[in-house]
């Protein structure tokens, strides 16, 4: 009966305590995770604030392998360079420890409460923050919850004899404890719930300090494996970023057991509970890691270039030609704001162009791509309109005047192209998650399609480079093929659907795919019209 409370207490508990990280992560990056993003994207210039939001953002969102994963993302597409990337991973592993503070802060006694407050707040809350707060609270609470209930049940293992020899071994062999540190780690996909039970095994008297350590130092490596497993079908500089957080943890760790006594004569004079010994270690271990690394990023990435050989994908971030001083002189200005429209036209075309070979091979690695550019096209678009409203405000010349409603109205339409690209790229990803196959007419069809969409991309862009009114005449040529090709693709999709069994699965994607391209054409043909001068202004249509 004792060896069933015994597993009961042990998988209930630990089943609370991972519940409860998880329902207080996915609260806060509800809460917060949009503005921790963009927050990344842009204040990483500079490696030491891009260590302090990367600490930051974990201590946050609570989970340094979310931090990391979200960078591997932002490299892959090509918003983040490898050095900018590197300070934030080093942070994200400053940021995790502060689970392990809050633990040994021995919160248990206090669980019910905390999850009382958290569950009314989340189910009586009228504002939506409100209960997304509340449901964090909640998850904190359900998190000791199930550290009361583990570590109730592991204190009858106190006066087991092997349980101490067991957990003895750690002490008198650290490399063992490493080990066993990562390697749970990496199968709970968790560092703070591999440090949790740490702290109750410590607390209930199972683990001392020597032991505790090399396990604690074997969490940080484990945690490495969600990183990795991100960068599977990721480009080279993604892999890089993982590479670079395994060499940084594994090094890391090598240079602090060599400075073990120091680390236990610090920690051990600065508190006397050993759950807050364990998870100062945590700390002041990634701390002293992390500011031995930074100095040396830039060469520490060639390094890792060396060691991942490749070439980088990078996107230059941000506007390109908006220079404010080239105000006084409108003429320029609007010059300089063409360049930046066709240079966002550009992404649309690669947004466009990489969907569709998502779609056509199954390529997850372009759908993360294609995600990447929608975030930079909505910048520039934001940033091109300010500045056109700006131009505005001068004295401009009556040319000048008409161009700048054209240009107003072509932002907002790249920017829809944008968006029917990302939709694409959806379609490929749901293809790909439901093993969808599409019959042969219906991929001749979607082929024949994207070749009209392709050429009225190009001939618009030239439109917009030369201001071409000639050349629009060849767009709405297109336009009217991809209609007919749209209505008559549409109407033989359905004549087989009549005749024989077709996947609805399938058969969705197909005529949604066919929409996308349908109205990808429509935003290219406003694009036209606007060269054309057929808009007038409005200071609407800027927002």
């Amino acid at each position: 009966m004792m060896q069933q409370e015994l597993i009961f207490g042990v998988i209930g508990g630990l089943g609370l305590f991972i519940f409860g990280i998880k329902i207080m992560s996915e609260a806060l990056k509800k809460v917060a995770g949009e503005k921790m993003r963009e927050i990344l994207r842009y204040l990483t210039n500079n490696r030491f604030s891009g260590l302090g939001l990367g600490a930051i953002v974990t201590s946050i969102i609570q989970s340094s392998s979310a931090t990391t994963v979200m960078v591997v993302g932002f490299v892959n597409a090509g918003l983040m360079t490898l050095v900018q990337a590197i300070p934030v991973i080093l942070g994200a592993n400053i940021g995790t420890t502060i689970t392990a503070q809050l633990i040994a802060f021995k919160l248990t006694d206090y669980a019910l409460p905390i999850v009382g407050v958290g569950a009314a707040l989340f189910m009586f809350g009228k504002k939506k923050r409100t209960k997304q707060v509340g449901e964090a609270i909640l998850g904190f609470g359900i998190l000791f919850l199930g550290l009361s209930i583990m570590g109730g049940s592991v204190k009858s293992l106190g006066s087991s004899s092997v349980i101490h020899d067991v957990f003895a071994a750690f002490s008198h062999n650290p490399v063992l404890g490493i080990i066993i540190g990562m390697i749970v780690t990496a199968i709970v996909q968790s560092s703070s719930v591999t440090t949790g039970i740490i702290l109750v095994m410590a607390g209930m008297g199972l683990l001392d300090l020597n032991g505790a350590i090399p396990l604690v130092f074997g969490t940080n490596i484990g945690t490495c494996v969600t990183a990795i497993i991100a960068t599977l079908r990721t480009n080279i500089t993604a892999k890089r970023a993982a590479v670079a957080h395994v060499i940084f943890n594994v090094t890391g760790t090598i240079i602090a057991m060599l400075m073990l006594p120091l680390y236990i004569y610090i920690v051990t004079r600065i508190s006397f509970s050993i759950e807050r010994q364990i998870a100062n270690v945590h700390t002041i271990f990634n701390i002293v890691n992390a500011l031995i690394f930074i100095g040396f990023v830039p060469l520490y990435a060639k390094l890792i270039n060396k060691i991942v050989p490749g070439e980088d994908i990078v996107i230059e971030q941000g506007p390109k030609y908006l220079d404010k001083n080239l105000l006084n002189t409108p003429s320029i200005a609007v010059d300089a704001a063409k360049k930046e429209i066709l240079r966002m036209m550009r992404y649309a075309k690669e947004m466009v162009e990489i969907a569709m070979n998502a779609f056509s091979t199954d390529n997850r690695k372009d759908i993360e791509r294609v995600h990447g550019r929608e975030d930079l096209v909505d910048e520039l678009r934001d940033a091109i309109a300010g500045y056109l409203v700006k131009i505005a405000e001068e004295e401009i010349s009556e040319t000048e005047a008409k161009m700048i409603p054209s240009f107003l109205h072509s932002i907002n339409d790249i920017e829809r192209i944008a968006d029917h690209a990302e939709n694409m790229a959806d379609l490929a990803e749901r293809k790909i998650d439901e093993g969808i196959t599409l019959a042969e007419e219906e991929r001749l069809d979607i082929d024949r399609m994207y070749v009209i969409v392709k050429d009225m991309i190009y001939n618009v862009t030239k439109a917009i480079s030369d201001l071409d009114k000639e050349l629009t005449q060849e767009i709405f040529r297109k336009e009217r093929e991809l209609n007919h090709s749209f209505i008559k693709f549409r109407e033989n999709h359905v004549n087989r659907l009549n005749i024989k069994v077709h996947s609805g699965s399938a058969s969705i994607i197909f005529v949604d795919m066919l929409t996308n391209f349908e109205k990808i054409g429509d935003h290219t043909t406003n694009i036209a019209q606007a060269i054309q001068g057929k808009f007038q202004w409005n200071l609407d249509d800027i927002y």
